[in-house]
């Protein structure tokens, strides 16, 4: 078998060489020029960024050799480690290549690597400082080589240290593995180099002892995680020396200062290092450029902004004089982990943040690196505000690193493992991005790359197969990077912690039962045990209580019951302590722990639901989890629970914990305010439907196979009545039914029967969920009349036997379960009946003697009438007494008032002219005042009382709270009292008839 040999250009461009002829020419002349031959080139090639860049390079590198006489050096390092750093550097970086072309001398340092030294133990300082002949062991260093020609030494050892640190940054397989020893390098190289500046100052300033000026480095300086270009953000402090006044020794540092600055950014014989930046310090550049340790912390005592904390997270002294350096840091600490108390200091770092992202150009804003939506800024400003706000407390979170900081954040539950570890890794790869690029020409640059050539260099550069892999690695980091930003810088609690005082953060014994008991907790000694049973330890579970503790304790002190609140929350945190979403969604939802905290300090109903069944609490995150679902979707689920199994017992315990289940969302969307009482009564009934049809569907089925039977003998249908029917259910409600089948044979009513026992059987007794109470005392003849009765039956008594209070129960009759013909078949039956063509005098005469005597027999033995609001006047019944006397008139003529529903049938009446406007507002009004108050009892849970107002002026205080009405307990009670004495004279006048002279 032949093999074709492969050319050398089709080599070079498989190695991503872009002009192969030109690069095989100057191959030739690098061989000719060293006299050896590069072997295999193409595989030498194909690790460089940019190989046609890197061989130009090392041809005019070894020209450059040739003629300094450091051409064996060069041609040493063949086959060498050290040559191949030099490739790659050369491939890497057009500026340090241009560098070592013009010192070729520098080669050498390939061939002299220290065997097993990392390059971030060079000792760096040292370097630059015996570049201009200064000694590093010196108290005060002072350079021997000075003027230009020191400013030049210096800036030719900060780049020959440079050129080391890119060519190790380059050559590493894992580049952002090391990310974090080049930045640290970096920082501490711009250090030595403002070092050495110092050092060419006092050459030049014999009265420099007059004064002791440290350097403060910020920004990514200060925290040792700093770019190849980048301005050096610093800060000047210094004190006199014995025998100098401060005036003195302040005018000397701002020379110094000056000198120093100058020698790293100002133009000379080797280029510009950096710009160096003063602008953080106090004023800004209105400001002394100076200024003593004093000066400093009066300063950020009375006139500092949020920014000015936020930047002083990375102060570090990098050169100078190192004790006056910590001093300064020792003095301003304490006020950066306080400034977060200042008034709005999270609104405005979240506010700076979005004005940085408003100053990016929209051309950029998809290539920014550093500023962009997703990019290094999102990182860092996250991490530092999640600094401030929880570093006051716990000081393992006062690193000035970003990734060290990250670390301690995610060690402290502050950052979920997985957030963290995400962001770690997306800040690593967009640092290497930045470092590639800024590396290629040495130029301060944040943007990826708009042309196709320089996408290549930079997917080369950073270890990417391709472009089109870089690119959807970029896009996958910044999407995941401003998700986590957004969830994280702008969490609700962040805020709440921040307003905190130190003493209220704490939750030491002293300060936490102090301000249990100034916030309302009636037993503080009680609810410090439950604080110290959520937060001792140092388990990630107890990290996180104590960031959430804080903001809740106020959140609970807000609801009824705060002492129930938080014994509540530690037996759910408990319960769910093995459940890592749970603490996960208290600390990093907008709502959760704030809705969680006001449901189980205000809602003894919705708390036993939730301790019940625990992972609902998820609902709180999402406005939409907590709607009422869709009763299609209700149906479809029971419908399918009953497909799924053939057992009853299973079946309806799954549909009665369907039940529990849709109750427990309505609830506590009711207290939180997302739905009003009159929807929630809806959706309860509803839930019934859905639950009544299943367990009837079960009922027919096991008494069918109990008699050995194929099919059921009859159809059967569930009738609700009373608040059931008209869709008006409360939370405890009973299901007031009747029970109707069709069905001839002499079983047929023995067969009803027992399906009507069944259904109650299944839906009344004690199981692992709640039952649902079945009445069936408004069926015909009451609790002498037959459980089940068949439809001719029903259709005979009403229209012979029953009287008319009877009627009007009808008037709530509503097919809620069954079949659908038989359903429909009754309602046909019963219209004649309840909707009449004349009420008589008799039945009109009737009603209102009954609702007389119920006013004054069933009301509760010592409740006073008036705070009754079902009985009482001007209560429930008084308003649908009034509007069922309506529909009995009426209804037979305007069939639009045939509804279950009391307001559908109050609007109707006021259309069809048949009540004054007025009156129908005042009616429906007490009417939903009343049905407020009665679904705030029972969401209030305590006592089984739902019907009567409490006397107690602060429990008023609580239903007004759940009734999300901002009324004190008295408001409530005189606006009630108002509205049902408003609805009572309407009630006077629609249905018993009195005119104002009967009163």
């Amino acid at each position: 078998m032949s093999s074709r040999e492969v050319s050398l250009a089709t080599q070079l461009r498989r190695a991503g060489v872009l002009d192969a002829a030109r690069v095989e020419s100057q191959i030739e002349q690098i061989n000719a020029i060293t006299g050896t031959y590069l072997e295999d080139p193409a595989h030498a090639l194909s690790y460089l960024a940019d190989p046609d860049a890197g061989v130009l390079q090392l041809l005019r590198l070894a020209e450059s050799a040739r003629d300094s006489g450091n051409l064996d050096a060069l041609v040493a390092l063949r086959g060498t480690e050290g040559g191949a750093k030099m490739s790659v550097l050369l491939g890497g970086s057009l500026a340090l290549g241009d560098f070592l072309i013009r010192h070729p001398d520098f080669v050498a340092d390939f061939g002299n690597l220290p065997v097993g030294e990392k390059f971030a133990d060079i000792d760096v300082r040292g370097i630059v400082l015996r570049g201009v002949g200064a000694d590093p062991e010196a108290e005060v260093p002072v350079a021997t080589i000075t003027g230009a020609a020191g400013q030049a030494a210096m800036r030719v050892a900060y780049r020959r240290v440079l050129m080391r640190v890119a060519a190790e940054d380059l050559f590493a397989k894992v580049p952002t593995g090391i990310m974090h020893e080049v930045g640290s390098v970096l920082a501490d190289l711009a250090g030595a180099a403002l070092e050495a500046g110092l050092a060419l100052a006092r050459a030049e300033y014999p009265a420099h002892d007059a004064t002791r000026l440290c350097i403060i480095g910020m920004g990514k300086c200060g925290a040792r995680e700093l770019n190849y270009v980048s301005d050096v953000d610093v800060i000047y402090v210094a004190e006199p020396t014995e025998g100098h006044s401060d005036e003195a020794s302040l005018k000397v540092a701002g020379k110094l200062a000056n000198y120093a600055a100058r020698a790293c950014d100002t133009p000379g014989i080797e280029p510009a290092l950096w710009e160096v930046d003063a602008n953080l310090r106090p004023e800004g550049g209105d400001g002394a450029l100076v200024r003593n340790v004093a000066s400093h912390r009066a300063y950020y005592e009375r006139w500092a902004e949020t920014w000015e904390f936020q930047a002083l997270l990375k102060a570090r002294p990098i050169a100078g004089d190192l004790e006056i350096g910590e001093r300064y840091v020792d003095e301003l600490a304490p006020l950066i982990w306080s400034a977060v108390e200042r008034e709005g200091f999270v609104e405005n770092a979240q506010a700076m943040r979005r004005r940085v992202e408003e100053h990016v150009s929209r051309a950029e804003a998809d290539r920014q690196i550093k500023l962009g939506p997703g990019g290094l800024r999102d990182v860092e400003f996250t991490v530092q505000l999640l600094q401030l706000v929880h570093g006051r407390s716990d000081e393992s979170l006062r690193s000035r690193n970003t990734l060290g900081a990250l670390y301690a954040l995610r060690s402290g539950g502050y950052v979920g493992r997985v957030q963290a570890a995400t962001m770690e890794r997306s800040y690593r790869q967009l640092r290497v991005w930045e470092h590639r690029l800024q590396m290629r020409k040495l130029s301060r640059t944040h943007l990826m790359p708009a042309t196709d050539e320089g996408k290549r260099v930079l997917a080369r550069a950073s270890g990417f197969a391709t472009v089109e892999y870089m690119e959807e690695v970029w896009h996958d980091v910044r999407r995941e990077v401003r998700a986590m930003h957004l969830e994280m810088f702008y969490r609700p609690i962040l805020p709440v912690v921040a307003r905190l005082s130190a003493d209220e953060a704490a939750l030491d014994d002293d300060a936490a039962r102090a301000r249990l008991t100034a916030v309302g907790f009636g037993d503080a000694t009680g609810a410090q045990r439950h604080i110290a049973a959520l937060t001792d330890g140092v388990s990630r579970r107890a990290s996180i209580q104590r960031q959430l503790l804080p903001a809740m304790i106020g959140w609970f002190a807000q609801g009824a019951d705060p002492d129930a609140g938080l014994l509540a929350f530690r037996q759910l945190s408990e319960q769910l302590e093995n459940a890592q979403w749970y603490l996960k969604l208290l600390r990093d939802s907008r709502t959760a722990a704030e809705r969680l905290a006001r449901l189980l300090s205000t809602s003894g109903y919705v708390t036993k639901a939730l301790l019940i069944s625990a992972q609902d609490i998820t609902w709180l995150d999402n406005d939409d989890d907590l709607a009422p679902r869709d009763p299609a979707r209700l149906w479809g689920e029971a419908d399918a629970i009953l497909k799924r199994s053939a057992d009853a017992e299973q079946c309806i315990t799954a549909l009665r914990g369907m039940r529990r289940r849709e109750l427990a969302r309505t609830a506590a969307a009711d207290v939180l305010g997302l739905l009003d009482s009159v929807d929630a009564a809806k959706t309860v009934t509803m839930v019934a439907d859905v639950l009544i049809d299943g367990a009837l569907r079960i009922a027919m089925e096991t008494v069918t196979k109990t008699k050995g039977l194929d099919a059921p003998p009859i159809t059967m249908a569930v009738i609700a009545m009373g608040r059931y029917g008209g869709q008006e259910m409360g939370y405890n409600s009973d299901a007031d039914v009747q029970f109707v089948f069709d069905g001839e044979g002499q079983d047929a009513q023995s067969f009803a029967q027992q399906v009507a026992t069944e259904l109650r059987r299944l839906l009344q007794t004690v199981g692992p969920q709640p039952g649902l109470e079945i009445d069936a005392d408004l069926r015909p003849e009451g609790k002498n009349g037959p459980l089940a009765r068949s439809l001719e039956s029903c259709r005979e008594y009403y229209g012979r036997w029953s009287d008319p209070w009877e009627a009007q129960a009808l008037l709530r009759a509503r097919p809620c379960a069954g079949d659908d013909d038989l359903r429909k078949r009754f309602v046909d039956a019963i219209d004649p009946v309840r909707y009449p063509e004349e009420l008589p005098a008799s039945a009109l005469k009737q009603m209102r003697s009954l609702k007389a005597r119920m006013e004054s027999e069933r009301l509760p033995r010592g409740v006073d009438p008036r705070r009754h609001v079902k009985l009482g006047p001007g209560g429930l019944s008084d308003v649908e007494w009034s509007v069922q006397l309506l529909q009995l008139q009426h209804a037979h003529e305007h069939p639009a008032l045939r509804t279950t529903v009391t307001l559908e049938a109050l609007n109707v009446a006021v259309t069809e002219g048949l009540v004054e406007v007025n009156d129908a507002d005042v009616l429906a009004e007490a009417w939903k005042f009343a049905t407020d108050i009665r679904g705030a009892l029972a969401l209030r849970g305590v006592g089984k009382r739902t019907d009567v107002l409490p006397n107690d002026i602060r429990q008023m205080k609580v239903l007004a709270d759940i009734m999300n009405v901002r009324l004190t307990g008295s408001e409530l009670d005189e606006q009630y009292t108002r509205a049902s004495r408003r609805a009572r004279l309407v009630t006077e006048r629609v249905f018993f008839g009195w005119i104002e002279d009967d009163r």
